[in-house]
Formats: C-alpha cells, structure tokens, sequence
C-alpha cells in the first residue's frame, strides 16, 4: 500500500514529477533556458519500466495521476523554470505511442504548451530544439500518428466510395497541428535540421480529404477565421501541393476568363460592333526571331490577361496549339534568351549553373522581367521549362535567406575558397590567404575592385571578422551584384504568380514545379501506359516496343519523352503523373508519329523488332517543327 500511495503522490504532484530524474552532482541546480537539468534518458527508461510492469491497477494508478491530475495542474505562467522540466520529460510516458489516448492525453498536453505565456514557452521551445534527433523525431511521430487516427476516426470514408470529405474544425485536431507547427517551426530555424521536411507530410490527406474546395475556402477567406489544412503546409507533400496549386491555376484563369466575357457583354450593350474579348492569350511569333516577337505580343496584355490560358501559333505552320507547340515555344524560347549573344547570364563552368550577370543595363528591363512571366506562364500552363538555375533562386522568390550551401550549388570552386577560410583555425589567416573585404569583377575586359563594406579594400581579413566577411561575400554574389536584374525578373514572375498559393511552397518543391526533375522511373513509364485503337498489351509489337526501349541508353530514353511529351524532365509527382498512348497504324514504311499535345505515338505494325528499333530511333530525332499529321 505504502508504494502505491508513492507512485500515486509522485505522479499526482508537479513538483514531485519535476523532481525526478534530475542530473547528478548538483548539475540539476543551475536551471536555464539552456540547460534544463534533467536526464532525459533516465525518464525514458523509468517510463519504460513502467510500461513492463505487469500489476494493470498501479499501471492504471500512474495513467488516471498523469491524465486527470498532473496535466490539469500545468499554468499558463509557470512560477519558475524548474517547473517546466514537465514539457521534457512527460513525452517519453509510453502511452503517449497510443493515438487513442489523444483526447486525455495528446491534447491537454498540447492545449497546455499553446497556453504558455511568451517566455516559458520560448524556453521549452529551446529545450526540445536542443535535444537529440531521436527525441525530437519521437515527439513528431506521436503527434503526427494522433492526426492522422483523428482524421480517420473523425471524417471517415464512406464504405467503398471514393468521396473525399470537407475538413473542419476539430479542437483535438487543430491542437495536434498546433504543436506539429511548433515542431516543423524549430526544426526549420535550426542551423541544421533535426529532421527531413517531408517527414512533417501526411501523404494520405490528399485522398482523405476534398483539399481543392479546402484551399478554395482558405483563399477566399479574408478574416483567417476558417480552419483549414493549408495554414499547416508542411503537412502536404508534392502531389498534394501540385493539386493545390492547380487549383489556383484553374481559379485565376477561370476568373481571368470570366472578366473577358463579362467586359465584352458589358461593351456590347452600348457598342454592338464590339469584338469578343479574347479568353486566351495568343502569342503569334516566328522561328526567327521567337524572342523580340513574344516581347512584342506580350506587351499587349495586362497582369490580368497573363492569368489566362496561353495559346502559341509559329508563323507558316498548320498545327493547332493544344499543348504541344507551346511546349515546343517554351523550349526553344528559353533556349534563345540564354544565348550568350544576350549577355544576360553567365554560366559556371563547375556546377553548369546560370546566374544572372553584374553587367545590368536599363534597357534589359524587358528582358529579365519576360524570363520572369515565362516561369510564372509555364506554371500557369502546367509546362515544364529547363531553367537550370539554382536552388538560390527559388528561395529569393519565396523571401528566404540564401547560404553558403546556395553558393556552393552555383560555384562549388566559390564555396570551396569561403569554406576554407572558415575552416583555418591558426592565427596566422591573415598572412596565408591575405584578402580583404572586397572583390574584383570583369567589367568588360577591365577588372573592377568591389567594396564589400565601406572601406572594405584595406579592411583584411582576420579569424575575427572571418564570419562577417563570408557572409558579405555571399551576399554580395547572390543578392547585392545581381539585385536589379532580379528584381526585374521577380517583377515578371509575379505579375503570373503573385498570391497566397506560393506560401503551400518550400524553395525546392517550386524548383520542381518550374522545371520538372530527372528521377525517372521508366518502369512506371510502362506500367501507366495506356493502348488504343487496336493496340493490347500482349501485341507482339508493344512487347517489342517496351523491349527496345528499355535497351536504350539514359539520353536517348530522354529523346523519346521530349519527342512525345515535349519535355525530358518529369512533373514534381513523378512518372506517374506522365500517362503516355500507344495506338496502330496500318503502314510500317511510315516512323513513328507523336501527336505531343496529347501524349499519343502513332506506332505502326512493323514486322520485326529490328525495323522498329530503326524507326523508332529515327523518329526520336526529330524534335523540331509542328506540322498537320
């Protein structure tokens, strides 16, 4: 009786609880923000034990003292910081593993931590940054398990339908987000992440839950008063972000649309003669001259016509724009600007990265802000463009801060010079490597000195001040020498794209969006197609396609998705996303066709897998022109 009377008055009581497990030696004593003085460890294993004892009643003692008891007793402002050793040591009791403690448990645990007032809060958000990667992942999975029970358990699926349900608010549910946001918060500022950002994702909400007509309420709610899963983002993964942002496209050109046909009926009624407002964007340019023409035919539209749908028609050629040409626009578009002749970008030999160049000049407004509206369009047109720059970018666009490791990515040689003068602990710096806060640039043929701090050129550089001076040069390099071309370019960019929708982002999902990647599964490829017309899978000519196929070399497996789809990279989803058909035709004298708009081959009935291999691989050359097939 006596030991339970202790497990019951231990449990029960704050203090007790908090006196527990502290660290030996008189460490414990000193308590701070930074130093909460306790062992983690020996609470695990305490916690432990207890899950092994085999008397249920005083199992069942510890569980009522901690869920009614000790939770209920926790303050928004604590007396001092001993008493919030609490929040450390209370997310290794076992039962926390079980999402269906969650309304006893989970929740008055989370509602407790929201409830800390400013300071408490801050320190328990230090101690569990600064815990290990072990704990910290603990702690997310048993909050992410209890999401996801709360999801199933609250909104289930209709026996053998496939309706999604509307979300809505749950207080249990908006309190385990709560904390998960906390979580992902702590592990994003970190100077080096705990954990992988895709290890906060849900990956069944998307099937779970209709988040279009979610994202539809988030976006028209101008209050922030609905509960939606989009002020959680880092739930969603790629797919469910590529859903998402789709969504926007279809709204904003949908509206775009609209006020066209609105604007046109509104003019009719006072000017009968009035033309049809366009709905679509129509760029008619040449071969030639493909980069002044789309700056000419651009310049007709506002920032509300570029929402529409875009529409290309190449000078002299019969094809019908559904999809195909304008791929076809937007690579060879991009593949102009880029040309050095432009001296817009310069590209570095060690990473065949681009960049934008120091030289800017005023009359390349137009041009930085087009490259600009075409990454904006080829979202908006769901066209996968091949911009390689970096990962730099992408975080400019989205207002986070840039790092050595962006440096790195554009010039490893850049990278590798700034890392070793960080990493050189001798006093004698300043003589092995003798620089100063400044740097040189070619201006023209004549090399420029550029002050990277007011006096900076007789400013050297010291284990002192070495911090300061990798971080103005990288400054310098991804932000102050290129910060007018940008900003043009930035300009074009959300003219399209400006809105909520880019917040669902991280830096390298929207890289992805922009310019697809190169994991390709060509297995999937297989598996997703689809045959038409004639065509099974068991024909003895698909089987012989599939086998050629997969015997080609990596470039040329790249040559034949450009060559059908107009692209070699692949959407932010993966191949599934990619669905390609296969239909017969009668004479095999003929190459294969690609109808590229609709991801269709036109593959004749040859009569060997050798003539096939011939014309296939024939066929996959021709990547250039569109005419009627």
């Amino acid at each position: 009786m006596d030991l339970i009377s202790l497990v019951e008055t231990v449990f029960k009581s704050l203090a007790c609880f908090n006196a527990s497990w502290l660290l030996p030696n008189y460490e414990h004593i000193c308590c701070t923000s930074k130093h909460p003085g306790v062992d983690v460890g020996a609470a695990e294993e305490a916690f432990e034990c207890i899950r092994k004892i085999e008397h249920d009643t005083l199992k069942q003692l510890i569980w009522e003292a901690i869920s009614t008891e000790l939770l209920s007793s926790l303050v928004a402002s604590p007396a001092d910081v001993e008493t919030l050793r609490v929040y450390l040591t209370l997310p290794m009791y076992h039962e926390f593993i079980n999402a269906k403690n969650y309304a006893k448990l989970h929740s008055p645990f989370s509602q407790a931590v929201q409830n800390l007032q400013k300071i408490p809060l801050k320190i328990v958000t230090q101690w569990w940054s600064n815990q290990t990667k072990e704990y910290f992942e603990r702690l997310l999975e048993n909050f992410k398990n209890v999401v996801l029970y709360i999801m199933e358990f609250k909104f289930p699926k209709v026996v053998g339908g496939d309706t999604r349900q509307e979300i809505r608010y749950e207080p249990n549910l908006a309190a385990m987000l709560n904390l998960m946001a906390m979580l992902y918060k702590i592990n994003h500022t970190l100077r080096t992440e705990k954990l992988p950002y895709e290890q906060f994702h849900i990956n069944e909400i998307d099937d779970m839950f209709d988040i279009r007509l979610d994202y539809v309420r988030w976006v028209s709610d101008t209050n922030g008063t609905y509960f939606s899963l989009c002020n959680y983002p880092f739930v969603f993964n790629a797919s469910a972000k590529t859903l998402l942002l789709q969504t926007d496209q279809s709204i904003q050109m949908h509206q775009a649309m609209q006020n066209s046909v609105n604007q046109t009926g509104l003019l009719a009624m006072f000017l009968p003669e009035v033309q049809t407002i366009a709905q679509y964007i129509v760029l008619n340019v040449t071969r030639e001259n493909i980069v002044q023409d789309t700056i000419r035919e651009l310049a007709q539209y506002t920032a509300n016509d570029l929402k529409k749908p875009i529409k290309i028609r190449f000078h002299g050629e019969e094809a019908e724009d559904a999809g195909g040409v304008r791929k076809e626009f937007f690579m060879l578009l991009l593949r102009d600007i880029l040309d050095p002749k432009y001296g817009m970008f310069k590209t570095f030999e060690d990473s065949q990265s681009i960049w934008f160049t120091e030289d800017y000049f005023e009359n390349e407004d137009a041009m930085f802000a087009l490259i600009g509206i075409l990454c904006g369009l080829a979202i908006y047109n769901f066209t996968i463009i091949n911009l390689p720059f970096p990962l730099a970018l992408y975080k400019k666009l989205l207002g986070e801060e840039v790092d050595i490791k962006d440096l790195r990515d554009l010039s490893p040689m850049m990278a590798q010079s700034m890392q070793a003068i960080l990493d050189y602990a001798e006093s004698d710096l300043e003589e092995v490597f003798d620089v100063t806060f400044s740097t040189t640039r070619d201006y023209f043929g004549e090399m420029q000195t550029i002050e990277l701090k007011p006096g900076g050129e007789q400013i050297r550089v010291t284990q002192d001040n070495k911090q300061e001076f990798v971080q103005l040069y990288i400054d310098y390099v991804l932000n102050k020498s290129v910060e007018k071309s940008f900003n043009q370019f930035h300009f074009g960019f959300m003219k399209v794209c400006g809105g909520r929708v880019l917040k669902l982002f991280k830096a390298h999902e929207l890289m992805a969006v922009i310019i697809g990647n190169q994991e390709y599964d060509w297995i999937a490829l297989e598996e997703n197609a689809e045959y038409k017309n004639g065509y099974q899978s068991g024909d003895l000519q698909i089987r012989w396609f599939w086998e050629v196929f997969h015997e080609l070399p990596l470039e040329e497996k790249k040559k034949f998705l450009l060559f059908l789809t107009g692209c070699d990279r692949i959407p932010i989803q993966g191949m599934k996303a990619i669905k390609i058909f296969i239909q017969p035709t009668p004479d095999d004298k003929f190459l294969p066709v690609a109808h590229t708009c609709f991801n269709l081959l036109d593959l004749p009935r040859y009569s060997t897998k050798e003539k096939l291999r011939y014309k296939l691989l024939q066929a996959i050359q021709q990547t250039q022109g569109f005419s009627l097939v």
